[in-house]
């Protein structure tokens, strides 16, 4: 994946309701069983989610010329552009309804949530992203410019299930600090995710634009 930074899109990936929801299952009973149903969720969400992409791309360049990742002007390139035009009218719409805006109302249900629940936001929240969604939508296009196979997008999945991990792990190394932050952490993202939308979506415009 020369020519994307895999962190940074990794941590695209986990921005918003995402991470907020990997803080919110470490607050809850049986943190631990829950965390890791998430993250199941999310590995395999993001892999299939990849998966499609790459075909979906693979089918587009067999009807039309992508071009190469150099040329500019190519129809991967013009659908990336298309892709920024999109996160710029997302970032917008975030910014003028900043004053009423409120985080997904499912957050709210997750305090409750099963092992079998925590399994299905982990695949929701991958699979049903907006900005998910144009982060692997890019990546299937890169792919297919370079004439990469699938494997060159293992270090994404690793990464994105990795940072996804983080509350998890946080909270098993240390454990009283956590059980006192990760709440006012899940409280002010929780209250701020229009700001977090915003960033998401500058962020990988940098990227799909450098």
């Amino acid at each position: 994946m020369d020519g994307l930074r895999t962190l940074p899109l990794a941590v695209t990936m986990m921005m918003g309701p995402q991470i907020v929801s990997a803080i919110i299952f470490v607050t809850v009973r049986r943190a631990v069983r829950v965390s890791l149903a998430f993250l199941l969720g999310v590995a395999l969400a993001t892999t299939a989610g990849l998966a499609v992409m790459r075909g979906l791309a693979s089918l587009l360049g067999s009807a039309v010329d992508l071009g190469g990742s150099s040329d500019a002007g190519s129809v991967g390139h013009i659908v990336q552009y298309v892709l920024v035009g999109l996160l710029v009218l997302m970032a917008i719409r975030n910014w003028r309804g900043r004053a009423t805006a409120k985080p997904p109302a499912w957050l709210g249900t997750l305090m409750n949530a099963s092992p079998r629940r925590a399994f299905e936001i982990g695949l929701m929240v991958i699979l049903l992203m907006p900005s998910d969604l144009v982060v692997m939508a890019t990546v299937g296009v890169h792919l297919e410019q370079a004439d990469a196979n699938f494997a060159e997008a293992l270090p994404l999945i690793g990464l994105t299930v990795l940072i996804a991990a983080l509350p998890l792990l946080a909270y098993l190394l240390f454990r009283r600090r956590a059980e006192h932050a990760m709440p006012r952490i899940r409280d002010w993202m929780y209250g701020h995710s229009w700001l977090i939308n915003i960033v998401v979506a500058l962020v990988f415009i940098v990227l799909i634009l450098a």
